[in-house]
């Protein structure tokens, strides 16, 4: 077996798991917010020197390449996408994302949206197709107000695209792609067959804005690769939990894909210890993420909010909230305050010294002695304390008139309050019961994991050897796959279901042909289908799945159909889109068993550290713990802080803490060790 290469582009730091075999190493590198192939190739190069091998050695050994990335989702915070020129229905114009409901910058501009005349009837009927010229004129008109794509997205395009493949083939005929001023030309009806035309606008423009800037990086990556000897292609993690090439990558897929990746390693996690809901919790960098697994079920959305921007594409569901190791502290009305703002990779918390100066998270861990400047991924990076102090006391500690300590505690008490409190409103919103498994993840999770389950009430952790590149771990189960929908618009009889079979064949066909591209195409392929029904009258849409072979015959017709009838409560409603999730199987790493280890932990201290935990108890010496010499039996009792040359733990005093079989600590509240 090859060699497998997972990366994870977060804010602030590039993630790698890379893996051979048994052997599974992590690293991390920071992230190039000015090319994000630099630390794409920098994590390259930091794997292979942990292997021992040349980076040519290591890709041309290399089954498979798995990437994911937040510059979509960066491009869209910081709105310096592509200018969009969208071309409507003539009178819908107010359907374009025109203005923004968190008072940025739209990402259209309202000079950017031009309507057509056509009409397709709520039947799917073709009543008045657009005229070539006025579309060409329209398009031309965008264009020189400056677009860079153009999106069409005409009313009611999910029951009938026609006038939109229309409207785009008057463009290419004026604009073909072998010239240089061709532009991309995006259709509604392709990024999305749902029906809702606002969600469906938005999942398209997000699209249109995002993809110019990932074209350059991803083709690029991809070319650097083969120029060092990468013999396969370059899969791009997607937000519904498989990868793709680039070539059969749509943008807006690539959103959130990371945070994807972690709850996708999540849930293997949950399958080790047989829990039936668990909470994952991914803090890094720039944000908190909360996903949550129930019945072996990851969370899902079938409209999902983008930014703010609601879009009719299921994703995995995840739970951004703006509190990360990089997150600004300040004062606000008199109290501290910290995020959503980040200082990010560039010019990042004050104490990495490259040009920050307002206090962060990571300044206030440092100053209280909870991570080590000196020992700062492992060692890779030193960290300058006196600038973390100055920067909690000029902008906390001398407005509010306290010591920078009692600052830098509030900093910490502010943060974990946040992440403690909506932790525990995703345990009461999703419904997971009394006790759900917290999976604890992220560079700067497990410095505060403790505190965050204290406050939410959880009283079991868990956290893996890799939980500081979990994103990037979790990417390493996934596979290929795409998923492909087909509006159909039926009753729930025994004719509709019979018609279904025939959609899917249509649909599986373009799978197989898609999977043969990507090289699947020796028929292991496993596929699912998915029925999105709508209830009769109001309600929103509900999913149900299956195999597919299950609309084969007339008996597994009847099973599906009954279920539905009993997902929709016996009320009726309708069929109204069908989907085909595939997914071709490709190496994964196995977390292996560990034999007991020798001794006891006391043989993996390797000092102590002088730290502040509260402003009663003073500064105390805390047993410091390599995290990488801790092994199957281990069990230590808290407060203790455990060190690795990924991330900082620090175990809070009543917690109790023990390694198992796969090397993962288990910490439990009160819990004998």
């Amino acid at each position: 077996m090859g060699y497998t290469i997972d990366i994870d582009t977060g804010g602030t730091f590039t993630d790698g798991f890379i893996a051979n075999g048994a052997r599974a190493e992590a690293v991390k590198v920071p992230t190039t917010p000015h090319d994000l192939t630099v630390c794409f190739a920098a994590c390259i190069e930091a794997a292979a020197a942990r292997f021992g091998v040349a980076v040519e050695d290591l890709l041309y050994d290399t089954e498979i390449i798995r990437f994911s990335n937040t510059i979509g989702t960066n491009t869209i915070i910081q709105r310096d996408g592509a200018r969009v020129g969208v071309l409507v229905t003539a009178d819908r114009e107010s359907s374009a994302p025109t203005s923004d409901p968190g008072g940025k910058s739209p990402l259209v501009a309202p000079d950017m949206v031009h309507g057509i005349a056509e009409e397709t009837g709520p039947d799917g009927a073709s009543r008045h197709a657009p005229a070539p010229e006025a579309v060409l004129a329209a398009a031309q008109t965008l264009i020189d107000r400056g677009a860079r794509c153009l999106v069409v997205a005409f009313a009611n395009s999910h029951l009938n695209p026609a006038h939109e493949r229309a409207a785009r083939a008057a463009i290419k005929r004026e604009y073909p792609r072998d010239y240089l001023g061709s532009v991309p030309v995006f259709l509604a009806s392709n990024i999305s067959p749902r029906d809702g035309e606002a969600e469906r606008v938005n999942a398209a423009c997000i699209n249109a804005y995002i993809h110019a800037r990932l074209v350059r990086l991803l083709y690029k990556a991809g070319e650097d690769l083969r120029r060092k000897r990468y013999r396969g292609s370059l899969f791009i993690g997607h937000n519904d939990g498989a990868v793709a090439r680039v070539a059969k990558t749509r943008a807006i897929n690539t959103y959130n894909s990371g945070p994807a990746g972690g709850l996708m390693g999540a849930r293997l996690v949950g399958e080790l210890y047989g829990a039936e809901a668990l909470i994952s919790a991914d803090m890094g960098g720039t944000s908190f993420d909360l996903g949550y697994v129930r019945g072996g079920e990851a969370s899902y959305a079938l409209t999902a909010d983008v930014e703010g921007f609601r879009v009719n594409l299921p994703m995995l569901a995840i739970r951004a909230i703006g509190a990360g190791g990089g997150s600004i502290a300040r004062v606000e009305n008199g109290a501290i305050a910290v995020g959503p703002r980040s200082a990010g990779a560039l010019p990042g918390p004050a104490c990495f010294g490259l040009g920050g100066t307002e206090p962060t998270v990571t300044d206030a861990n440092v100053v209280l002695g909870i991570i080590d400047p000196a020992c700062f991924l492992g060692g890779g990076m030193t960290l300058d304390a006196a600038r973390a102090r100055a920067a909690i006391e000029a902008h906390v500690a001398m407005p509010l008139g306290i010591p920078i300590e009692e600052a830098a505690l509030g900093i910490r008490a502010a943060v974990d309050a946040h992440m403690g409190r909506e932790t525990k409103r995703l345990q009461e919103d999703a419904a997971l019961g009394a006790a759900p498994l917290l999976v604890v993840y992220g560079g700067a999770g497990p410095a505060h994991c403790c505190e965050i389950a204290r406050i939410a009430g959880l009283p079991r952790i868990v956290m893996t050897p890799f939980s500081a590149v979990f994103s990037a771990f979790g990417s390493s189960t996934m596979d290929v796959g795409h998923v492909y929908y087909g509006r159909v618009g039926l009753p729930l009889d025994e004719a509709s279901f019979a018609t279904l079979a025939e959609v899917l064949a249509t649909l599986e066909a373009e799978a197989a042909r898609d999977l043969r591209g990507e090289g699947y195409g020796d028929g292991t392929a496993a596929g699912t289908v998915e029925l999105f029904l709508r209830p009769a009258g109001e309600g929103a849409e509900i999913r149900i799945s299956a195999a597919a072979q299950e609309l084969a015959s007339a008996a597994g017709r009847a099973t599906l159909r009954a279920a539905a009838n009993q997902a929709l409560g016996g009320a009726g409603g309708t069929i109204a889109t069908l989907a085909l999730r595939t997914r071709a199987p490709v190496p994964h790493f196995a977390p292996p068993r560990e034999p007991r280890t020798a001794g006891d932990a006391a043989a993996a201290c390797k000092g102590s550290r002088r730290t502040l935990l509260g402003a009663d108890s003073g500064y105390v010496e805390l047993p410091v713990y390599d995290l990488e010499r801790l092994g199957h039996g281990h069990a230590l009792a808290g407060p203790a802080l455990l060190e690795s040359t990924t991330t900082t733990l620090l175990l809070g005093a009543g917690w109790q803490l023990s390694v198992d079989a796969y090397r993962n600590c288990v910490m439990e509240q009160g819990a004998p060790a």
